[in-house]
C-alpha cells in the first residue's frame, strides 16, 4: 500500500480547472517531485495534500486513512514554504520549538528535540540568533528543522529554494537530499526547475494544464519521454515530426533526440552501421562555459541543437565554427519514440 494515495482528484477555481482528474501513488520514504510550468496544477495538488485547499472531487488517503476533507492540523504532514515563515522575534531554537510547544511537549523535552533537529541541519551555532541574523540558506535549513522536529510522515516543500541564488540553491539541493535520506521521511517537492527535479528526485511527476503527463525516475522521463510536452520541457530535445522521422528512420511516430547525443563530423566522414546522419550548416556556435551549443540548419530545413562538452573540443581539429558545413550524426538507439 502506498503511503499517499490520490484518486481522481479535481479542483477548479471559477472557470479554470487547475487539477483535472489526476491519480497518483507516493511511496513511504520517497523523494518525489511535482514538476511543471506555472499554472500546471502542481502547487494546487500539494495544497490539497496539506489541507489548505479542498478538492471538488476525488480522494486523498494517508497511510490508508481518508484525509480528503480533514483540516491541516489533523494531518500527519508538514509544509515548508518558499518564504520560510520564521517568527522574526523568536530565536532559532524558539522557532524550532514552536510546534512542540503547541503540542504541549514539556519544556526540557522540546528543548532537547529542537537542538537535535537544529543539529541535523548543521546549524547548532545559531540556536540563539534571530532570523534576520541568518543567511538565506541558513533560514531555509531552520525552516526545515522546524518542520522535521514534529516528525511528520510527509514533508511538503513548495518551491523552498526559489528565492536563493544559484550557488546556494545547488548547495541546498545536496543538503535537502541528505536530510531526506537521514530522516527517512517522505518528501513531496514542488518546483518548475527541471535540473533541480532531476538532481534530487527518486521519481518525477510532470504536470501540464492540470494533468499528469508522465511519472518516472529522472532517467525515464528524460531519456524516454512519453509526450511532446515532456520531451520539450525536461531539458532540450530535437523533436522530429512523424514525416521527418519516417523519412530518416522509418519510424511511425514522432521521435526526439537530446542535443548531447549528437556529434558533429566533417563532410564525407564514414558513419557506423546503426547510425544516422544529416548534412547541415552551423548557424550559431555559442560558448557557455562547460559546453558549446551549436545550432545546425539541416538540408531538410529543420534546425538541430547540438551540445558538446568543452573538454571534448580541446585539442581537436573539428571544433567547428559558424558557417561550416558538417554532418550531424547519432546512434539510432539514442532516438526516443514519443507515443503521444
Amino acid at each position: 500500500m502506498a503511503l499517499i494515495e490520490i484518486r481522481n482528484l479535481t479542483k477548479s477555481f471559477g472557470n479554470l480547472k487547475a487539477v483535472d482528474d489526476i491519480s497518483l501513488d507516493i511511496q513511504s520514504g520517497e523523494f518525489i517531485t511535482l514538476l511543471g510550468p506555472s499554472g500546471s496544477g502542481k502547487t494546487t495538488v500539494l495544497r490539497m495534500i496539506a489541507g489548505f485547499e479542498d478538492p471538488d472531487a476525488g480522494l486523498i488517503k494517508l497511510n490508508g486513512e481518508d484525509i480528503t476533507h480533514l483540516p491541516p492540523f489533523d494531518r500527519d504532514v508538514n509544509t515548508v514554504f518558499q518564504d520560510y515563515a520564521l517568527f522574526p522575534h523568536m530565536s532559532v531554537q524558539e522557532n524550532v520549538e514552536y510546534g512542540l510547544r503547541t503540542r504541549k511537549v514539556p519544556k526540557a523535552e522540546r528543548a532537547k528535540q529542537a537542538i537535535a533537529a537544529i543539529a541535523s541541519v548543521k546549524l547548532e551555532e545559531t540556536v540563539n540568533r534571530l532570523p534576520h541574523q541568518l543567511s538565506g540558506g541558513q533560514r531555509q535549513r531552520i525552516a526545515l528543522a522546524r518542520a522535521l522536529v514534529l516528525r511528520p510522515r510527509v514533508l511538503l516543500l513548495d518551491e523552498p529554494l526559489g528565492a536563493l541564488d544559484r550557488q546556494l540553491r545547488e548547495e541546498m539541493q545536496v543538503e535537502l537530499k541528505k536530510i531526506q535520506r537521514d530522516a527517512g521521511i517522505t518528501f513531496v517537492f514542488v518546483t518548475h526547475d527541471q535540473e533541480e527535479a532531476m538532481r534530487m528526485s527518486d521519481r518525477i511527476v510532470v504536470f501540464n494544464s492540470g494533468r499528469i503527463e508522465q511519472v518516472g525516475t529522472p532517467e525515464q522521463v528524460y531519456e524516454e519521454p512519453r509526450t511532446n510536452f515532456v520531451a520539450g520541457f525536461l531539458g532540450t530535445a530535437n523533436i522530429f515530426t512523424v514525416d521527418m522521422a519516417n523519412k530518416l528512420l522509418g519510424a511511425s511516430s514522432t521521435v526526439s533526440i537530446r542535443p548531447e547525443r549528437i556529434r558533429l563530423e566533417a563532410l564525407g566522414t564514414k558513419i557506423d552501421k546503426g547510425e544516422t546522419s544529416i548534412v547541415g550548416r552551423i548557424h550559431e556556435a555559442a560558448f557557455v562555459g562547460a559546453n558549446t551549443i551549436y545550432i545546425i540548419e539541416t538540408e531538410f530545413g529543420m534546425k538541430l541543437t547540438v551540445r558538446k562538452t568543452n573538454t571534448e573540443l580541446l585539442g581537436q581539429d573539428n571544433s567547428f565554427v559558424a558557417g561550416d558545413q558538417v554532418m550531424a550524426v547519432w546512434r539510432n538507439s539514442h532516438v526516443a519514440q514519443i507515443p503521444v
